[in-house]
């Protein structure tokens, strides 16, 4: 299987106002270059497959709650809520790679979460709003929620494609 072309960039929140725009969460550590207008972004789904049309940002600021996104092809809230965004994404090429510590959304799902050498379950996902993002992983046949910040998120290695943690006396007990 080879690399999608597209990355995923940002989550869509919620529609804001009556000119179609989009509260997203940035999923990038670059949000004011990947995020800015005149940026082609594309409907992706979570793996980075391209599942609808492009979208030319016309407008785009950074609130408390993520960044608001205007596109040149909606201009109405109604026209926004029935493409029923989920991810945005943007051409891999035009992208900086990745540095240390990092994987991309695609890459999460099957990664195994490491604690002090040991594995204790699979990553399934990443849910939440922006700064409370957690990792949903399986183990021992249920699910465990897990806060996907520092200091219980202690590193991503890409490579081995592991998510190393170390979890607070009894947060698998929950």
């Amino acid at each position: 299987m080879g690399e999608p072309a597209h990355l995923v960039v940002a989550r869509f929140l919620r529609a804001h106002g009556l000119k179609g725009d989009a509260l997203v969460a940035s999923l990038t550590d670059q949000p004011d270059a990947v995020l800015g207008v005149g940026r082609q972004l594309i409907e992706v789904n979570e793996g980075g497959d391209a599942i609808g049309a492009g979208l030319t940002v016309s407008r785009s600021r950074q609130t408390g709650r993520g960044w608001l996104l205007g596109f040149s092809e909606i201009d109405t809230r109604t026209a926004l809520e029935q493409r029923g965004l989920k991810y945005l994404g943007a051409r891999r090429e035009e992208l900086r790679p990745l540095g240390p510590n990092a994987m991309y959304l695609h890459e999460i799902p099957g990664a195994q979460v490491v604690e002090r050498g040991e594995v204790i379950g699979v990553a399934r996902e990443v849910v939440g709003e922006p700064g409370a993002e957690l990792l949903v992983m399986e183990a021992g046949g249920k699910e465990h929620l897990i806060p996907f910040r520092a200091p219980i998120l202690r590193r991503l290695d890409r490579a081995a494609r592991q998510i190393e943690v170390e979890l607070p006396p009894g947060l698998l007990e929950l």
